[in-house]
């Protein structure tokens, strides 16, 4: 495997200083690219996307500190190194205390920084690791292992953030539940691994349907919430009966069992008019999918807000 050629930005606004720092990193074997301004170098940011800013310390308008803090605000992380002829210890600790990785002082051998570079890039790849660990552990912790849907830990933030968002846009917000009609049957025909097996396809099923600004959470046992936004509840409607008709249509079969089931959802959309949390919004939806239920079951039922 062809290991990835690491990529360096260099804020400098001298011209011979920048060329010389070109030269050095090229011939040490890293991909650069070149600003002459903070400003600059925040469009080259976004687009190339760098593992290392090598930056001076004063440059006219915003200052390397200013790009420094303000890179240090964002969630990918870049590593930064100042290389600046300022040699004070103040300037050096007010730099490392604001997040840079290293302060390299001019003038300075090119073995000297290269070596900085290479060691503050070993540092980097660990940084990046623990951060992939750490949100593939969030992951784990926010999504049910069965369905691969959200669990309830999360959701309330997420559909209070919902909530205020579609407010300020003035649409809507539409709360989904749905539950499994006379699911306990699956495993008292079945053994247990199938009732895992009929829950994990509806899991699939509510993914393929929904968009991806929208998100569904495993309620708890054979109940499901699904939360639309930007939505009328025409749309909404629309698409609970897409869910409906496709579970009624659906054979649940593995190698060993096979089933026919139904659904009865509920739903709800948010009125910007009045002041609803995620919690109400919730138990609206949810006595919605009790009238769906007392209706007959197989049903779509929707509840005024």
């Amino acid at each position: 495997m062809v290991e990835e050629q690491k990529r360096i930005l260099i804020v400098e606004d001298d011209p011979e200083t920048k060329e010389v720092l070109n030269e050095a990193l090229t011939e040490a074997g890293f991909a650069t690219e070149q600003a002459s301004s903070a400003e600059e170098a925040f469009a080259k940011l976004r687009k190339w996307r760098p593992h290392l800013v090598l930056s001076d310390h004063d440059m006219p308008g915003m200052t390397g500190l200013d790009l420094l803090k303000e890179l240090r605000k964002r969630k990918n992380y870049v590593t930064v190194i100042f290389v600046s002829g300022r040699k004070d210890y103040k300037t050096v600790v007010e730099a490392l205390r604001a997040g840079a990785d290293d302060y390299i002082r001019k003038p300075f051998p090119f073995e000297e920084l290269i070596a900085r570079v290479e060691a503050s890039l070993r540092n980097n790849e660990v940084h990046r690791e623990l951060m992939e660990a750490n949100e593939k552990l969030q992951e784990m912790v926010d999504r049910d292992h069965l369905t691969g849907l959200y669990n309830m830990r999360s959701m309330y933030e997420r559909i209070d953030y919902e909530l205020k968002a579609c407010k300020q846009n003035d649409t809507n917000v539409a709360c989904i539940m749905l539950d499994m009609d006379h699911f306990k049957r699956v495993n008292d025909e079945n053994d247990h691994l199938f009732g895992s097996f009929v829950l994990k396809e509806v899991g699939a099923i509510i993914k393929k349907n929904i968009r991806e600004v929208d998100f569904a959470a495993r309620y708890g046992g054979d109940e499901f919430l699904i939360v639309l936004s930007n939505i009328n509840a025409e749309n909404t409607a629309r698409f609970c009966e897409r869910i409906r008709k496709t579970i009624d249509e659906y054979d649940f079969r593995d190698d060993n069992n096979h089933i026919k089931l139904t659904v009865s959802v509920g739903f709800v959309l948010s009125n910007n008019e009045k002041v609803v949390d995620a919690r109400e919004l919730v138990r609206l939806a949810d006595n919605a999918l009790y009238e769906a239920k007392d209706s007959g079951r197989n049903k779509v039922f929707q509840k005024a807000n």
